[in-house]
């Protein structure tokens, strides 16, 4: 896998010789941003937040009292509906919920890049939906809330893009619980698990190993990615997802459903992609975030438990709490212990 992997590496590293990727610490000095900070004025829909000019994000929230962020993962898989983990806080929180840019029922800027060159697509995909709008996104979000601080829960891709939050804006977090977050601090991966892709490869069935690789060399294949529309690459990151549950196998204790195909996000996923380039270290920033960090694992889940282990290595005030019987999804697979583990975690903070 890791040589399909570097047949993406021409558009991901023009990326960065561009000066399109991400450079940890431009969020806060609101470098290469598309729009201010400081969102604009809100709509009159109170189902959206308006955090650009021209971008919308959908949200929804359960609750009353100090306010949690949920980022979801993915990237571009968000959720419709309250997980039943995080509806248990709402007796003491008021738990938000978005979908962020690019995906879902938020803004999707583009379809299709029709006259622009390469480069200029590139750069104009990446302001608009890479990682440091993602990032630009949740400090715009804390605006709109009001609070000087918040609780940042964040699943799989959203606890990476939490993290590198919390590295850009460091006083504006009051804590953060981390849910198997990305294997993605780190590229290429300094083990031999060869990262995600390789992992999904060797769990599955032998009679969808064939059919895996060819949808691998198609999806990293960013040759001719600006020819596509949103549409069509939307539904390749819906294929990906229903190769990540066949990986999972029927026995996974995940109750959640495969993704909605219209809640696929498009063009953000290459923009994450293009973003991130092939060759990047992700870990000294978060080193210097001093906010408490729980993190916390499934036993069952496909993701190995060291990925998780690594977030814990670089927060200098973290702790990482195995979850017994819980797959990827734990606040879908066991919401009680979820909720104690968190709620234990933050009332922990009141009390120091």
């Amino acid at each position: 896998m890791s040589a399909l992997l570097l047949g993406a590496t021409s558009a991901c590293c023009l990326a960065q010789m561009m000066g399109a990727g991400y450079r940890p610490g431009t969020v806060h000095e609101e470098q290469g941003l598309g729009a201010p900070l400081e969102p604009p004025a809100q709509p009159d829909d109170p189902a959206f937040w308006q955090v650009e000019k021209d971008i919308r994000l959908h949200h929804f929230s359960v609750g009353k009292g100090m306010p949690v962020l949920f980022v979801h993962g993915g990237p571009g898989f968000p959720t419709r509906e309250v997980p039943p983990g995080l509806e248990r806080l709402a007796d003491e929180y008021s738990v938000h919920f978005y979908d962020q840019r690019g995906c879902g029922r938020s803004t999707r800027p583009f379809d299709r890049f029709d006259t622009q060159t390469f480069p200029q697509s590139m750069m104009k995909l990446n302001q608009t939906l890479g990682i440091a709008a993602q990032i630009a996104d949740i400090e715009r979000i804390r605006r709109i809330l009001g609070p000087d601080k918040l609780i940042l829960v964040g699943h799989s891709f959203g606890g990476f893009i939490a993290s590198l939050y919390a590295a850009e804006f460091p006083d504006r977090v009051h804590a953060m619980v981390l849910i198997a977050p990305a294997d993605m601090l780190v590229f290429p991966p300094q083990d031999s698990s060869g990262g995600l892709f390789e992992v999904i490869r060797r769990r599955l069935p032998e009679d969808k190993q064939e059919e895996y690789a060819k949808f691998m060399r198609e999806y990293m294949d960013f040759s001719g990615v600006f020819a596509k529309t949103d549409s069509e690459l939307a539904a390749n990151n819906y294929r990906l997802a229903e190769f990540y549950r066949m990986a999972e196998g029927e026995d996974s204790p995940t109750t959640v459903s495969q993704p909605a195909l219209e809640d696929c996000g498009g063009w953000m996923v290459t923009a994450i992609y293009f973003t991130l380039g092939m060759s990047y270290d992700l870990r000294d920033p978060l080193r210097e975030v001093k906010a408490p960090v729980l993190v916390l694992h499934g036993d069952r889940d496909l993701v190995r438990p060291e990925v998780s282990r690594g977030y814990v290595d670089v927060f200098p005030n973290a702790r990482f709490e195995m979850i017994a019987s819980a797959g990827h999804m734990i606040f879908n697979d066991l919401p009680d212990e979820f909720a104690d583990a968190v709620r234990s975690f933050l009332r922990d903070l009141k009390d120091e």
